[in-house]
């Protein structure tokens, strides 16, 4: 899995290093419509726009959610960035504009700046979307497929409402935003977890957060040992704490 993701990631960047070069070909056994793929949504660029420190280039709408967090990394390389210096990509929007290729449904070749809505109403690609196989478990199971997994990688702080803040992130920016509020405010990490209580409020949230949260939850837990003993070990924590 990992040297998939690597092998992705390389192809990306390759393909990222052609676009800044004016490159106009594809790589051998790459479309041209995928060399100019955003790497998030894997559609062609829309309102492409490029990340100042490692030049990789996305989405404008793909790229806003990691603009939201206090230490932004780069999707595509993992780099930190400014989230001033993300800039609209002319050379990337020209190139759009100037090159063609075909259809996936019908073949018709199509300047990839009107790739997006050439799909959209296309009824080839129409009928092999509509012929796709749907989800299916890797190994057979009775068990049903849950569709309410809670969320609990990133978090919004109980204090501003501030979204997308990892656990580390939460950290800093309570320390850094809130350090004399005297409000009572119920844990986001804490009331996400299978033993939270939602309605429990710290007197001191951050002493609390440098206590309990200052690392990340998947560093202390051992996925290995029974669940029951697990969620065990945690209330008798908690309770000693409180």
């Amino acid at each position: 899995m990992m040297a998939m993701f690597r092998s992705f990631v390389s192809a990306a960047q390759l393909r990222q290093h052609q676009q800044q070069n004016g490159a106009a070909a594809a790589a051998p056994g790459e479309s041209l419509e995928s060399q100019f793929s955003c790497p998030i949504c894997l559609e062609v660029y829309h309102k492409p726009v490029s990340i100042a420190s490692c030049a990789h280039t996305f989405c404008g709408d793909c790229l806003q959610p990691c603009l939201q967090v206090t230490s932004p990394l780069c999707p595509l390389c993992r780099m930190p960035f400014d989230p001033k210096k993300v800039d609209k990509s002319p050379s990337v929007e020209k190139q759009l504009s100037s090159y063609k290729a075909p259809c996936r449904g019908c073949s018709k070749k199509v300047t990839l700046v009107k790739m997006r809505s050439h799909i959209s109403s296309c009824t080839k690609v129409q009928e092999q979307m509509a012929n796709c196989p749907k989800f299916m478990p890797v190994v057979p199971t009775s068990q049903p497929i849950p569709s309410n997994i809670p969320n609990r990688s990133t978090f919004v702080c109980p204090y501003c409402g501030a979204r997308n803040l990892d656990q580390q992130e939460l950290v800093k920016h309570s320390m850094e935003n809130h350090r004399n509020d005297p409000n009572k405010v119920v844990c986001p990490v804490c009331s996400a977890m299978p033993w939270g209580d939602p309605s429990y409020k710290s007197s001191n949230f951050l002493q609390h957060l440098l206590h309990r949260h200052k690392f990340s939850y998947d560093t202390f837990v051992d996925y290995s040992i029974d669940e029951e003993a697990a969620l065990q070990a945690a209330l008798t924590l908690s309770l000693s704490e409180n």
